[in-house]
């Protein structure tokens, strides 16, 4: 599983971010990400955004990064529980950029300018746990079953492959 999840987390370029509203209703947003060696995951967003109001008034979110090129029944993802929030300190918001850049193939924009009063912030998201579907059927009929995931050996899979954040 760890191999199906690398190739996931290599491949498919959105992180879907299940956020709480203030009104205590749920919100899913898809964002662009890229992440580190560390399996630490980033994007730019609007600070206005719902999913960044969101996440200022409560960093516990959960991830999903779902692989929906699959034909029906057959899909994968991998599942993530963990804290996000605003990056401020500018050495980090130049490697998340960098790493953005890297990944997009082209210019996240420039570091001071999520440092000086632009209306978009890089975020960050910290795994604390993370899980996969197994592909279990019951009766030829496919059952969602998740498995908890090593999150050690799957940042330790990522770093060793060829294929950057």
């Amino acid at each position: 599983m760890i191999e199906r999840a690398t190739t996931i987390i290599e491949t498919i370029e959105y992180l879907t971010i299940a956020s709480i509203c203030p009104d205590q209703t749920p919100w899913n947003t898809p964002v662009y990400t890229a992440y580190d060696d560390d399996l630490n995951f980033y994007w730019a967003s609007w600070v206005e955004n719902q999913h960044s109001i969101n996440i200022k008034n409560n960093k516990h979110v959960f991830c999903v990064i779902y692989d929906s090129r699959s034909p029906a029944g057959t899909g994968e993802g991998v599942y993530f529980n963990g804290q996000a929030e605003s990056i401020n300190e500018k050495s980090e918001i130049s490697r998340a950029t960098d790493l953005l850049t890297l990944r997009a193939g082209s210019s996240a924009g420039k570091v001071s300018k999520f440092i000086n009063g632009d209306p978009r912030k890089i975020f960050k998201f910290v795994p604390e746990a993370c899980w996969m579907n197994d592909g279990t059927t019951k009766n030829n009929d496919y059952i969602d079953i998740r498995v908890k995931l090593d999150l050690v050996e799957l940042k330790n899979n990522l770093r060793n492959s060829e294929t950057p954040c």
